[in-house]
């Protein structure tokens, strides 16, 4: 494995009085290296990807991304930290419709600091790599799903994060809308961006990455090459390390 950029030691979740949502998860992600996260429904992927990102903090572990310990930041501190670490992809977009599309995406880095002018330029070009810069002044309601989701994607990228978070990236899309979105994150990861994935698309797991991480019952319980995903999402690669549950 490459430096590892993030790492996660004994990481524990619970919400109320549930089941915890993870439950002494330990994981390391190499710097370049892509992922994708699979289990069933309320097996603690999102949890997972929300301690990466700062979004919400361990009951027990820690979270380190890119040497910053992200379980011990405050509001603004983490906010910073996604401002200059992490790139998230929703399934929803989460789009803001009064805005355009250039000022959607211009937005992170204008809150980090940058000139409207500088911010508009970058967002321009981001826009045009990803073919849809002649939508630059439409609003996001006008958009086609695809086309939201390439907003999103360009928004995600606007200040060089070395981390790309994706939740279901693809879930909302039809199968050429994904298909495209999937590319787009694997150009991504080609040229050196760190992709941690979401999804239950297991075309979308194979095409994009060759390492698999399975979460059930808040925990790891496989962590394989992409190749030994079974269709209904359970198998285990030759090549990978099985572990107990």
């Amino acid at each position: 494995m490459t430096e590892p950029l993030i790492e996660l030691r004994d990481v524990s979740r619970r919400y109320d009085d549930g089941p915890p949502a993870l439950n002494d998860v330990s994981l390391t992600v190499g710097a370049g290296e892509a992922v994708v996260i699979l289990g069933p429904s309320g097996s603690g992927k999102s949890t997972l990807l929300n301690l990466i990102a700062g979004l919400d903090r361990p009951d027990a572990g820690t979270v380190t991304v890119d040497g910053v310990r992200v379980d011990g930041l405050g509001e603004a501190a983490a906010a910073r930290y996604r401002r200059a670490k992490v790139g998230m992809v929703f399934q929803f977009f989460h789009l803001l419709d009064d805005m355009t599309v250039a000022d959607n995406v211009a937005l992170p880095a204008q809150l980090a600091g940058m000139a409207r002018g500088a911010a508009h330029r970058r967002a321009a070009e981001l826009l045009e790599t990803l073919g849809i810069d002649r939508h630059a002044r439409a609003h996001p309601g006008r958009l086609s799903g695809g086309e939201r989701q390439r907003v999103a994607v360009a928004r995600a990228l606007m200040n060089r994060p070395p981390l790309i978070l994706a939740d279901e990236p693809t879930g909302a899309l039809d199968t050429a809308a994904g298909d495209d979105v999937g590319r787009l994150l694997r150009e991504l990861n080609a040229e050196g961006q760190t992709l941690v994935m979401v999804t239950h698309d297991l075309a979308l797991a194979r095409s994009c990455t060759r390492r698999t991480v399975r979460i059930v019952d808040g925990r790891i319980a496989e962590d394989a090459g992409v190749q030994g995903i079974g269709m209904d999402g359970t198998g285990v690669a030759d090549t990978g390390v099985e572990v107990a549950p």
